[in-house]
């Protein structure tokens, strides 16, 4: 089979790099980047890190609005599924690139091969929501990261066929975080000790575009106890900036504020905290998976099991609740709640099954 993949961020290059191999050594590939994420440090490094093939097309489609990002990658996938003819096209997540791969392939007939489908925050305002919906709706094959997943699907009465699969950011994390934890060297080289830090990522637009919420977000990471690790993305280094409250918050003690970090320093620095804030979804789950505290500032999550198993706590961005949850003792116990590593495997396999 021909399997089209869409790609392009953060979160959908780990991912692709766990599949793409098993995925590679029985069908052929074709991977397009969208270029959703094209700054070097949330982009290329992952390539390079991870050993991701380089992709076939790079769409270039970085910046501009939700709407017209989506439109003009839809615009470059149209002749792009017409030239190569795939038998099925891949994709993952929630993005703008997930709803667009999704829509330009069920448009042009081709099926449509959603990983990590089901995923629900029940928060329609979210655009990662609406894009993980649509795409669900819109594909043949939904694998799943958790059977909370798959029952969300069937409350939808979704017309595609459902498997859970696990998730591969598991097989990534079984994969490298034994490595992760030994290098002591990657927290020592921001003056952090293992277990004595926080890690600190924001990215959201409800969080960070809205002026009110971008003031509350900065008053709680100033209330934070030092020290606070805080790897900036572009997006949010931008409306702080234009709001005038970067150069207080770069000045505060105790704060050290850096660019985006690649995977394997970024997870090392995600094992060896004392805890996790964070807005990301993903981020949320590498805590999880490497048993680590996390403090989610949103009031909701697609990652719901993570909530109920005590690993997670969502504050929004209360600060007195972000602080009364650092002081929480996590669970004795952390169960397998996303599978056993083999999500790869599972996901070639119910991939070829469409033949």
């Amino acid at each position: 089979m021909r399997i089209l993949t869409v790609v392009g961020n953060r979160p959908q290059f780990i991912k692709a790099a766990d599949v793409s191999g098993p995925l590679r050594a029985q069908h052929e590939e074709i991977l397009v980047h969208t270029g959703q994420h094209h700054d070097d440090s949330l982009s290329r490094v992952f390539f390079t890190e991870l050993g991701l093939a380089r992709p076939e097309h790079e769409l270039g489609i970085g910046g501009g609005s939700n709407t017209s990002q989506t439109a003009r990658m839809l615009a470059a996938l149209e002749p792009l599924l017409a030239a190569s003819e795939p038998d099925a096209t891949l994709v993952y997540g929630d993005t703008n690139s997930t709803l667009a791969g999704a829509l330009a392939s069920a448009q042009a007939g081709v099926p449509v091969i959603h990983v990590e489908a089901g995923m629900r925050s029940f928060d329609r305002a979210m655009p990662e929501e609406r894009n993980r919906v649509l795409s669900d709706h819109l594909s043949e094959l939904l694998l799943c990261s958790s059977e909370t997943a798959a029952e969300n699907l069937r409350a939808e009465s979704i017309a595609g066929h459902i498997e859970v699969v696990g998730d591969v950011m598991v097989d990534v994390a079984m994969r490298w975080q034994p490595a992760a934890r030994e290098e002591v060297s990657v927290p020592a080289a921001h003056g952090l000790a293992p277990g004595a830090y926080l890690l600190l990522t924001a990215h959201r637009a409800g969080n960070v575009d809205d002026p009110e919420r971008l003031g509350a977000l900065v008053a709680l990471i100033e209330a934070l106890p030092a020290p606070v690790l805080f790897p900036l993305h572009p997006r949010t280094r931008a409306r702080m900036n234009e709001a005038g409250l970067l150069e207080g918050l770069a000045a505060g003690e105790g704060l050290e504020l850096c660019a985006p970090l690649g995977y394997l320093e970024f997870s090392a620095l995600v094992c060896q905290a004392r805890a996790v804030l964070t807005d990301s979804g993903g981020v949320q789950k590498e805590a999880y998976l490497a048993g680590v505290p996390c403090v989610t500032l949103r009031a909701n999550t697609e990652w719901v099991e993570t909530v109920r198993a005590g690993w997670n706590t969502l504050v929004d961005l209360d600060s007195a609740a972000a602080l009364a949850a650092l002081e929480r003792t996590p669970p004795e116990e952390r169960p397998e709640l996303y599978g056993d590593g083999h999500a790869a495997e599972r996901c070639v396999k119910a991939i070829g099954t469409l033949r």
